[in-house]
């Protein structure tokens, strides 16, 4: 039952019977009326005066009086300006408990849309753990997947996992030195993590390689020639014109000659040169030992996705990608998209929507990145024919994908007008707080860890679970401890950058996870008090009264479906998180306000029956954002 729908058809109806003119009921602006004021449903009357040709009180005073005849479920209106406010009987709302009950999970699940879309989110590199960053992607992709498909989207769950290149290359040459094959069962280290550490020992073996060749003759000659030319007055632009010739040198070093040096002097960046050139040449000793380092990290990466509580449906993989695009290349050259300089390097001219010039074959012939993307989209239009494809990936690449949606659309990609980038924000942890074993980034599994041991220590200072096993209580606190991580992740606006407070999330008075974990956990200690048959219940359609805070509740579980809609409009997780903090706000302040149980017999099964769908709706806003709900806390 949707109160905002009728209203809108019943207005539409009545403008064509006072005014003789037809408007599309979609057009009606109706919403919930701000609590200072008498009303549950507010039209908004100002769009509808050029149809009256009336002042806007006198057309909120004759749409109050035609609804009121029309609508059985409105008892009463009253026109505040431009706006005409509702009152729906205690009936439609003891009508509307009934569907929302009868409906069951199946409420807030918007009609099916026949339409696919495709969302790539995570899309990590296989030399390093998972990371505080990961996170947030992999939880704003997973939430939105959900969202959409509750929203009556068909969903693919997909991520490209970058699995080769220099990087890569790094991890496995520092295993080859300094590993004395190890392996995660030797090393008793998860196998992401086990990786990760030989790509930290590479980069300390070579800032020791290069701290020492800074004293060669060689780099003294590059250093002087370099102070006595124009890049040191550039630099001394950045740093202040007072810089001396220390502080120059150690600008130089960090900051300007480090790639020069690991691609021209470094004889570990020729030695990872050297195996990437001889992993692209298929070299078999080199493509064993890729194959085997990798296999660590995927089998290190699905441990954390469990933990998640995340799968993909399709997973790709850079090493057989990385090659693509070279067709949409040659098609946009010949239907010119793209032109050829005259040094053979291909281009394409995007200043007419202020991208400037973009390259996208080298003069080698060689691919840059972007055009990896350019044949990765149609791969997957073919693959799956979606209509829709979302992009999760930070906002530091929000230049890149305007490019990319800018030659997919110039290429004639059917899909080019669903594409869509997620764009979020850097999330970052308060100063000093849970140093990952790398040393400057959190571990996801660290990140976890630490959560869940804050949440026990909390738990059993509250010594509320002292009767369950040590199974049942660690089961609850897992849950808890990722409802804190995902709801404090997911809650803000995507792009905001935001800082993660782990002691915050956890906090059961404060808007996070926990406090709307709470909530439920008292529906089901109502639930199970009323098993118990300890308590008189009379008949829910009988409790002919509603108390403001009851229909303040039944208007908040109303908004549910509307909330959906909006948070797959715009690939928003955020509007489903608010939403469920709001409603669990508004159960506490009904827990508190009424008796349940205790009432009189037929408002006792009505608030059963309330605590009930409240329960519902939670444990369904919850789940779209990745989060299970504990029985108890």
């Amino acid at each position: 039952m949707n109160f905002e729908l009728l209203i809108q058809q019943a207005v539409a109806r009545a403008v064509e019977e006072l005014y003789g003119q037809t408007i599309g009921p979609e057009t009606v602006q109706v919403n919930l009326t701000p609590a200072e004021y008498e009303g549950h449903f507010t039209v908004v009357v100002f769009p509808l005066v050029r149809l009256s040709k009336r002042k806007p009180e006198e057309t909120g005073e004759d749409l109050g009086r035609a609804l009121c005849s029309s609508m059985p479920q409105v008892v009463g209106f009253n026109t505040v300006k431009g706006f005409c406010n509702l009152v729906l009987s205690d009936e439609a709302w003891r009508n509307f408990l009934d569907s929302l009950l009868e409906q069951d999970d199946r409420y807030g699940k918007l009609p099916e849309k026949g339409s696919t879309v495709v969302v790539e989110f995570c899309s990590p590199n296989t030399n390093k753990p998972l990371h505080l960053g990961h996170v947030r992607n992999i939880l704003l992709g997973w939430a939105t997947c959900q969202i959409l498909e509750r929203a009556g989207y068909r969903v693919v769950k997909t991520q490209v996992i970058n699995d080769r290149g220099i990087h890569i290359c790094k991890s496995m040459l520092a295993w080859q030195r300094f590993g004395n094959g190890a392996t995660p069962q030797s090393a008793g280290k998860k196998g992401d993590h086990l990786v990760g550490d030989f790509y930290v020992r590479f980069e300390s073996a070579f800032r020791d390689e290069y701290a020492s060749w800074q004293t060669t003759p060689t780099a003294a000659a590059l250093l002087a020639d370099w102070l006595a030319g124009k890049g040191a007055e550039k630099a001394r632009k950045e740093l202040g014109p007072d810089a001396g010739e220390e502080s120059l040198s150690t600008y130089f070093f960090k900051e300007v000659f480090k790639n020069t040096y690991f691609n021209q002097h470094s004889e570990l960046g020729a030695a990872a040169t050297k195996m990437l050139e001889d992993w692209e040449a298929g070299d078999p000793e080199v493509r064993r030992l890729w194959q085997t380092m990798n296999g660590w990290v995927y089998d290190g990466f699905e441990q954390t996705f469990r933990t998640l509580g995340v799968h993909f449906d399709k997973v790709y993989y850079e090493s057989e990608t990385y090659l693509l695009g070279k067709d949409m290349v040659e098609k946009g050259l010949s239907s010119g998209v793209f032109f050829r300089k005259e040094d053979s390097s291909v281009w394409a001219d995007l200043r007419d929507v202020k991208l400037d010039e973009k390259l996208v074959v080298r003069s080698n012939g060689t691919s840059v990145y972007i055009t990896q993307d350019i044949g990765m989209a149609p791969m997957r239009y073919r693959d799956f024919g979606m209509d829709k494809m979302v992009y999760v990936v930070g906002d530091e690449q929000e230049y890149h994908f305007k490019v990319l949606f800018e030659l997919l659309k110039r290429l004639g990609e059917p899909y080019a007008a669903g594409l869509y980038h997620l764009s979020y924000g850097m999330v970052e942890l308060p100063e000093g707080k849970m140093k990952s074993r790398e040393g400057n980034v959190v571990d996801a599994d660290d990140l976890v860890g630490t959560l869940l041991e804050e949440v026990q220590l909390e738990s059993e200072g509250r010594d509320t679970l002292a009767e369950l096993g040590e199974a049942e209580k660690t089961a609850i606190w897992h849950k808890i401890a990722l409802g804190a991580l995902k709801f404090y992740l997911l809650k803000v606006q995507p792009k905001s950058k935001m800082i993660f407070d782990p002691k915050k999330s956890i906090d059961l008075q404060g808007q996070t996870g926990p406090y709307i974990q709470n909530a439920f956990v008292r529906t089901q200690a109502v639930r199970r008090r009323a098993a118990e048959g300890r308590f008189e219940l009379g008949d829910a359609h009988a409790h002919t009264v509603l108390e403001p805070t009851e229909i303040a509740l039944l208007r908040q579980l109303h908004e549910y479906p509307a909330t959906v809609r909006r948070a797959a409009e715009g690939y928003n997780p955020g509007e489903v998180a608010n939403y469920a903090y709001a409603l669990a706000q508004g159960y506490h302040h009904f827990w508190n306000e009424v008796s349940i149980l205790r009432a009189e017999p037929d408002a006792a099964a009505f608030r059963l029956s309330l605590s009930r769908a409240v329960a519902l709706v939670l444990e369904s806003s919850m789940r779209l954002l990745g989060i299970e709900m504990p029985e108890k806390m």
